[in-house]
């Protein structure tokens, strides 16, 4: 064989050794529990609700490590850091076989959205999982993060099960244990970006006038399952010309053109963690005002870098960003703000923007998301870093390239 040819073979048998390697150990999901306990405590409550679906599984993964299909889960914790998960009819099994916590009950609160009647089934009630827990009492103060995700079913559910019970919304707590990353946090982002990076430039090798945007969604796909992702980190963007104005949208059967700008925002999921890169790709050369707002994008990019570093006010940072565009004619290209969490879900607490009222501390992880849009066509530059003393750890594989095509 060729040096090419070994190389090749080489990298595909490390990969398949290390498939599905980097994971959360089971002792850091204990370690949440009781973290959140302590907050718990601190905060004057009797009892912790986190709920999840499908799509944003993030909090009760968190604890649990499950992600629920079709059906919605939760996680009640005491003030002692005692733990259930509580899943539909129909993933009690699954779920015993996945999760990280012992107990398991089945609430009929938690099932799919064709709502079946399970006439049948003797589910548990909130006042059984309580139970379950140590925790006693009727005039309790409980606890409910996942406000947005928590449905009307489920809140019904816990009102009848404790109707004298003051229920308050909790979602704070879960920004501040997820906020602060562990190692073994940064290291599954580290290594899906590391995946994404892999799936951008196989599209790039494969990418030409007259396949579609799904085409290579798809090629995409192939790729993140071939060296160890669990799932794509978010619906995969691949992107062309007008929608490319899209901040969030999906991938259609539009076909490609010479001179096409393509954007690419593509994300690997690894152990719960999703880590996404973003950058334009051009089918051809790019020139004009086109290229302009383009590179622009990119400046903008590397201000908001130049300005992360522990104990810098996020709302700051807003704030000036926005001005950077005013101050270089772009005001009227201007989406959203420089920064997001990012963590379990690509896009997670807490936001910069103008309104942020905290400071950034080290081991924040953020998705330095630089979107531009115009009347034609937008374009993102994308990266994750986790913020340090002095300024940031790059975590993805660095951006920064406009990579122009030739066909």
């Amino acid at each position: 064989m060729e040096l090419a040819e070994i190389k090749s073979t080489k990298n595909k048998e490390k990969n398949m050794a290390e498939h599905g390697a980097v994971r959360i150990p089971n002792q850091e999901y204990k370690e949440r529990a009781k973290k959140a306990a302590e907050i718990i405590r601190r905060e004057g409550l009797d009892a912790l609700i986190v709920n999840s679906n499908e799509a944003d599984y993030a909090n009760a993964r968190y604890f649990s490590g499950f992600w629920p299909l079709f059906e919605r889960c939760g996680v009640a914790i005491s003030p002692t850091g005692e733990a259930a998960l509580m899943v539909g009819p129909e993933s009690e099994k699954f779920a015993e076989d996945r999760s990280k916590i012992d107990r398991v009950f089945v609430l009929k609160e938690y099932r799919e959205g064709a709502d079946p009647s399970y006439p049948e089934l003797h589910a548990a009630s909130y006042r059984d999982v309580f139970a379950a827990l140590g925790i006693a009492g009727k005039k309790l103060r409980i606890g409910v993060a996942s406000f947005l995700d928590t449905s009307v079913i489920i809140m019904e559910g816990i009102r009848e099960a404790f109707p004298e019970a003051e229920i308050l919304r909790a979602d704070q707590i879960m920004v501040e244990l997820r906020s602060i990353k562990s190692v073994n946090e940064l290291n599954c982002l580290r290594e899906g970006y590391r995946i994404a990076e892999l799936a951008s430039q196989q599209v790039m090798k494969e990418i030409k006038p007259g396949m579609t945007e799904l085409q290579m969604v798809g090629v995409a796909q192939r790729v993140l399952y071939e060296n160890g992702a669990e799932y794509e980190g978010l619906p995969l963007y691949v992107f062309s010309e007008k929608s490319t104005r899209h901040a969030i949208s999906r991938s259609s059967y539009r076909k490609f053109e010479k001179g096409d700008i393509v954007q690419l925002n593509l994300s690997a999921k690894i152990d719960g963690y999703s880590a996404a890169i973003g950058y334009p790709v051009v089918l051809g050369r790019l020139e004009g005002k086109r290229r302009d707002v383009v590179m622009f994008g990119l400046e903008a990019h590397r201000w908001t870098e130049r300005q992360v570093k522990a104990g810098v006010e996020a709302k700051s940072i807003a704030e000036n960003f926005y001005k950077y565009y005013v101050d270089n004619g772009y005001q009227d290209n201007f989406v959203y703000g420089p920064l997001h969490g990012t963590g379990m879900i690509e896009v997670e607490a807490p936001w910069v923007e103008t309104s942020s009222e905290y400071a950034l501390q080290p081991n924040m992880t953020f998705q330095v998301d630089t979107f531009i849009s115009s009347d034609t066509f937008g374009v993102r530059w994308e990266k994750g870093i986790a913020v340090t003393e002095k300024g940031f750890d790059i975590l993805s594989p660095e951006i920064g390239t406009l990579y122009e095509l030739d066909f």
